[in-house]
């Protein structure tokens, strides 16, 4: 069903209204239950994860090129200066899809593995307050690529399946499992009784370095958020601070810590690595 649309403010196109403005995408998101898939792979992979396609907005360049994935879907075919128009911003992929939302598993079920190919988890991410939708996608791209086996969210966490989170994660956020603390205080609690060692990234030159931490069979590696790192609640909940050294040459220059992006990927490689 190709349907041609010449007026960006056509009210059938209202599910790809003003995408950089967060506030309103939230909320709409929110209620309607959907979220919008940028581009052809990652379209792929939401589809491929099950969730249900609302609609595709396409140019002409991209519609044979989405046509399994557009069969039976309604596909609203614009210009390019109509699709900016709509969306705010120069579209290079081409393509946009309203997807609809999955329903969110409570973190026990994550833990258990319940809905995993490969068991319970055994090395997953905790990220307290990450408010950047950009370093959650990019986290959820690493911990994907690197072997991690769930994310855990706090409450106030950015929405992995905000557009920017989706397109920075390249899907990544399709392919690993993930829940959303319903309780921060005692949410590390839940994850401490599930057998998981908590382990706190920090900067503190007193933690222990990640590298000779001793490990337990389940470990949660905790993330905070982009400036002022993990609350002192949860650096107090920990089983254990946690470091990656810096060189004697960064400390020298005033550079104690990674950005929280880095500092994931290479603690997350750590982590695997060690078993």
């Amino acid at each position: 069903m190709v349907i041609p649309v010449e007026d960006a403010a056509d009210p059938r196109l209202a599910d790809y209204t003003r995408l950089r403005d967060v506030d309103l995408r939230k909320s709409m998101e929110g209620a309607q239950g959907l979220f919008v898939a940028e581009g052809e792979k990652v379209i792929r992979r939401a589809v491929g994860a099950g969730h249900p396609v609302r609609s595709v907005l396409t140019t002409a360049k991209w519609l044979g090129q989405l046509a399994d994935v557009t069969r039976d879907v309604t596909v609203y075919l614009v210009s390019d200066e109509v699709m900016e128009g709509v969306t705010g911003f120069q579209v290079h992929r081409g393509a946009l899809a309203s997807m609809e939302r999955l329903p969110l598993p409570p973190v026990p079920e994550v833990l258990a593995g319940k809905d995993s190919r490969t068991g319970p988890p055994r090395r997953i991410v905790v990220l307290e307050d990450l408010v950047d939708h950009g370093n959650v996608g990019a986290i959820f791209r690493c911990a994907a690529a690197l072997g991690v086996d769930a994310i855990v969210l706090s409450p106030r966490c950015a929405d992995p399946l905000y557009r920017r989170s989706v397109k920075v994660s390249m899907g990544a956020v399709f392919a690993i499992p993930y829940a959303r603390m319903t309780d921060w205080h005692d949410g590390l609690a839940e994850i401490r009784a599930a057998g998981f060692q908590l382990l706190a990234l920090t900067p503190d030159r007193h933690a222990t370095a990640l590298g000779d931490a001793p490990l337990k069979e389940r470990v949660a590696l905790m993330l905070g958020s982009e400036g002022d790192g993990l609350s002192s609640h949860w650096l107090h909940e920990a089983d254990l601070p946690v470091r990656i050294p810096m060189s004697e040459t960064a400390m020298d220059l005033g550079v104690d810590s990674l950005n929280v992006v880095a500092a994931a990927a290479i603690a997350c490689h750590s982590l695997v690595a060690r078993g």
